[in-house]
């Protein structure tokens, strides 16, 4: 199910090419892209995989079902899988090493083999405590496919309310649900792939991991990778403030009306190995 679902956004997102293109519906192709991968980010990586923050029942939830409707599996096997990651990294155990396995293998090969079907379920004790979240996990492919008729009927209110806006439902649909969709994918598969490439390494880490600017921004704040292979606890990943951090900044935010709290950072220690590379360098 979820290799028919992968191949098909990619195919029906073609649609862009047969609708057109409209000032709205590419305002809300990057909505939907910021809202999920920060979904992604903050939920998926930095909260379900590393549980570098706290927050309410209520809020892991809603972290939960935003992300699984990025259509990259539910919140149990992304972290199960990211997880494995860490401990492999860049090993011939794992899943998605560019220098051991490929680019192409790293980006989106591991996602349509048979390996990445499953993940080890013993690496998520902690999450398999929620029933709701092991339902989500259960039933992970139904928020993406309601994204379909959401971004319809969007499209529908917006070409009935405001003509002059030149749009259309299968417009919306188009570029708001699949196309951004599909963006997503490779947006998130270029950490695994590319942000073991391209880039800086500040820290020596037993892995390839680097650091990029320009993936940083494409990710909200991913490509900061060598720091986050550095300290995987951290929740910020830019790890100074000319690090753009999308992801943290949203959450510091979050944490002033008290949604999350108990933000971890580095520790001095690791600043400290930071400026003794930089001496050495």
């Amino acid at each position: 199910m979820n290799k028919v679902i992968f191949v098909l956004i990619h195919v029906a997102s073609l649609l862009t090419i047969w609708t057109g293109f409209s000032y709205t519906a590419l305002t809300i192709c990057l909505a939907m892209y910021c809202i999920r991968m920060f979904a992604i980010t903050a939920g998926y990586h930095r909260y379900f995989s590393h549980r570098s923050y706290k927050t309410s029942r209520t809020f892991q939830f809603i972290l939960a079902l935003i992300g699984s409707s990025a259509a990259q599996k539910g919140p149990l096997w992304w972290a199960a899988s990211h997880r494995h990651h860490h401990k492999f990294s860049d090993t011939e155990h794992d899943l998605h090493s560019p220098g051991l396995k490929g680019l192409w293998w790293a980006h989106i090969g591991w996602v349509l083999s048979n390996e990445a079907d499953e993940a080890d379920m013993t690496l998520v004790r902690d999450l398999k405590a929620y029933p709701e979240l092991c339902l989500l996990e259960k039933y992970h492919y139904i928020p993406p496919l309601l994204i379909i008729p959401m971004t319809y009927l969007l499209g529908w209110v917006i070409s009935s309310k405001y003509p002059q806006l030149g749009t259309t439902p299968l417009q919306i649909l188009a570029w708001g649900g699949f196309f951004s969709t599909v963006v997503l994918y490779h947006g998130t598969f270029a950490i695994n792939s590319l942000a073991h490439v391209i880039g800086k390494r500040r820290f020596k880490t037993n892995d390839e991991s680097k650091n990029s600017f320009l993936l940083a921004i494409i990710t909200l704040g991913e490509g900061w990778h060598n720091n986050h292979h550095r300290y995987p606890g951290s929740e910020r990943q830019g790890f100074y403030w000319w690090e753009l951090d999308i992801s943290h900044y949203l959450l510091k935010i979050l944490e002033v009306f008290g949604i999350v709290w108990d933000l971890r950072t580095p520790p001095q220690r690791i600043y400290d190995e930071a400026r003794r590379s930089i001496a050495n360098t």
